[in-house]
């Protein structure tokens, strides 16, 4: 596999397939080899031949992260060093050390306030009432209320924590990402196991919007340093995974373009002066016609290789902009394309959605479709092993956890 010198290296934080996925983005457009800097030696980004993996249990601390990266740009004075963060914690790090980093650091990340009243989902909703964006029916629940409380709304019930960044720092035994609950005693049994754990902030409680999987979109944006919106990629989910620390996570994408919804979303970024990349959970709710937001991820989503295996690489905005100070326009994403990370025959038999699923096929047929983890040249012996082992896993996954 050809590796090829540039003037910058990426330095990609975390190790799982958004690691990967970014780093292929950036060998498929410029043939460079990424760092990878993460707490474990595991995952799709280990035993790469595009990756250099930097394994550090202590990459996700302030004084370690900050002497890591600017270590390294240090030692490569000579290159522009882009930094990424592929998960919540590391994206939170990069904006919380703006101002402290080697002058040859590219750190495209909003400023750390602004961070911290987007990342709160409590604060999110705020912004959403502020911009006209609908969001679902939702309940902010305090750890004081205890068992007191009224809901407007009846089950069945979202649960999830506000932050998040601070709710997987309390490990504990049932803890799952999101929580799809049918009574109130359910309800309540997981907000006591929530808080028993020690996490202390807002859980955001939600009316469950009526849909399965395949009702779910995510769009993916980049906006410049100006605070423009360069990039719209929006994504069709057919299937997410369902495992208890999975749930949510996509595991099938059909590209597509909705021109009314992506305009509401520019608009809202353009105004608060977002920028670097972006990635929002959104739902259908066919009872009002709506499009209701979940989140706002304040980096590329786990999935964005759905954006650039359209054709639209994402390392290309970090690197037009700021290595090679290129003016772009705004592009939509408007290409056919299927991005999906288990075997064909296990979304064919649980994506429940008739339509959808003639869709999916008639993309493979005309286009073919992606699966980020699979890059020829890139599967020697111990890497192929992982990939194949995590991509059969799914099989027995959704046997046991999707009914």
């Amino acid at each position: 596999m050809k590796i090829v010198e540039r003037g910058f290296i990426p330095v990609l934080f975390a190790s799982d397939i958004n690691t990967y996925s970014m780093a292929r983005a950036f060998h498929e457009a410029y043939g460079v080899k990424s760092i990878v800097m993460g707490k474990a030696a595991t995952g799709p980004s280990a035993n790469s031949r595009i990756v250099d993996f930097v394994l550090d249990p202590k990459i996700d601390q302030d004084e370690e992260f900050l002497a890591r990266l600017n270590g390294f740009a240090r030692d490569h004075a000579n290159k522009k060093i882009i930094a990424v963060g592929c998960g919540d914690a590391y994206a939170a790090l990069l904006s919380r050390h703006k101002g402290e980093y080697e002058p040859n650091v590219i750190a495209a990340y909003i400023d750390y306030d602004q961070m911290q009243e987007l990342i709160k989902k409590e604060n999110f909703y705020k912004m959403c009432e502020k911009y006209g964006l609908d969001y679902p029916d939702t309940f902010i629940y305090r750890k004081e209320y205890g068992h007191d409380f009224t809901l407007p709304f009846d089950g069945p019930f979202i649960a999830k924590p506000s932050d998040s960044v601070m709710y997987w720092e309390f490990p504990f035994a049932g803890q799952k990402k999101v929580y799809k609950l049918d009574t109130r005693a359910e309800l309540e049994k997981a907000l006591d196991d929530i808080y028993a754990s020690g996490y202390s902030d807002s859980v955001i409680i939600q009316n469950f919007i009526p849909g399965n999987d395949s009702y779910m979109h995510v769009l993916t944006c980049y906006s410049d340093q100006n605070g423009k919106v360069k990039l719209m990629s929006l994504g069709h989910v057919l299937l997410e995974e369902h495992t208890p620390h999975g749930l949510g996570n996509h595991a099938v994408i059909l590209n597509e373009v909705n021109l009314d919804l992506m305009r509401k979303m520019k608009k809202f970024l353009e105004e608060i002066h977002y920028v670097g990349f972006s990635n929002f959970d959104i739902k259908y709710d066919e009872r009002d016609g709506k499009y209701k937001v979940f989140e706002i991820n304040l980096r590329q989503g786990r999935s964005n290789f759905y954006v650039t295996g359209s054709g639209f690489n994402l390392a290309r905005c970090l690197v037009e902009e700021y290595v090679e100070h290129k003016e772009s326009k705004l592009t939509v994403a408007d290409k056919p394309h299927l991005w999906l990370v288990i075997p064909r025959r296990v979304a064919y038999r649980y994506i429940h959605n008739d339509k959808a699923v003639a869709e999916m096929k008639e993309v493979i047929r005309r286009y073919g479709y992606v699966n980020p983890l699979f890059y020829k040249g890139d599967l020697g012996p111990a890497r192929l092993k992982f990939v194949l082992r995590n991509y059969i896993s799914h099989i027995f996954k959704y046997r046991k956890y999707c009914k």
